[in-house]
């Protein structure tokens, strides 16, 4: 590999690189498997062994180790072309979809993208200052999940105010909320998850028509003073899925 070909791979840990080239980092053999299988446009792929029929260029482990963004490098490593998706000015009221409001940690971004797949949800709106859903390490924690669910950056108050005006139910996890399990839910709507600190900003929470509760276990209880913002979403999501299954 040449030092440009290597530092312009390296590059595409920054989020500016990312979106002035259009590429993202994808690495080892069962994702970009996925991708390939996909459609979606790969740019470059390289492999320190003959997979993918061919298709590779064949590096060294140590020319791996040096574009790898993982700390224990895979064997295969992709740039691939960023996809492009049409922003719906209002969300489905028939459908289930997730916003995330100033979600910044890329661990937990991947996980809600994954969480969102296996519950069969598609559309999933960000704040834009949420975390970047090309992130190497949020790209790593989907397991491929990326490619199934459509990630929006937006305006997010804009699009509930407008969603909530079209009649679209807009569900929020506050402390003051009812309880999950005996609170009437809707097959359809946006499921808004707050930053990990500051919860669902007010300019956010002044749009939610549905306030829910995650209660503990027993209701007396005082432990933590809160669940993880990705785990708070798998909650969530497995009693709306489960409430539709029982309809």
């Amino acid at each position: 590999m040449t030092r440009s070909e290597i530092r312009f791979i390296r590059s595409l840990a920054d989020k500016r690189a990312r979106t002035e080239s259009g590429l993202f980092v994808a690495e080892g053999d069962k994702l970009i498997g996925e991708i390939l299988a996909s459609g979606w446009e790969v740019e470059a792929l390289y492999s320190t062994r003959g997979t993918f029929g061919g298709r590779a260029a064949m590096i060294s482990p140590a020319e791996m180790e040096r574009i790898s963004m993982l700390k224990t490098p895979n064997e295969s490593l992709a740039t691939v072309r960023m996809p492009s998706y049409a922003t719906p000015r209002t969300a489905d009221p028939a459908r289930l979809a997730l916003a995330l409001d100033a979600v910044r940690n890329p661990g937990n971004m991947g996980t809600i993208i994954r969480l969102a797949d296996w519950f069969g949800i598609e559309e999933i709106y960000c704040s834009e200052d949420s975390a970047d859903c090309f992130n190497p390490k949020v790209i790593q924690a989907t397991m491929g999940a990326i490619l199934r669910v459509r990630v929006h950056y937006l305006d997010l108050p804009a699009l509930l105010a407008r969603s909530a005006a079209a009649g679209v139910d807009i569900y929020g996890t506050t402390l003051d909320g009812d309880n999950i399990y005996s609170a009437p839910l809707t097959a359809g709507g946006i499921i808004v998850m707050g930053n990990e600190g500051r919860g669902i900003s007010p300019e956010c929470a002044a749009h939610v028509t549905r306030r829910l509760l995650i209660p503990p276990y027993p209701a007396s209880r005082h432990g933590s003073e809160s669940l993880n913002v990705a785990m708070a979403a798998a909650v969530v999501c497995a009693e709306f899925r489960r409430r539709a299954a029982a309809r």
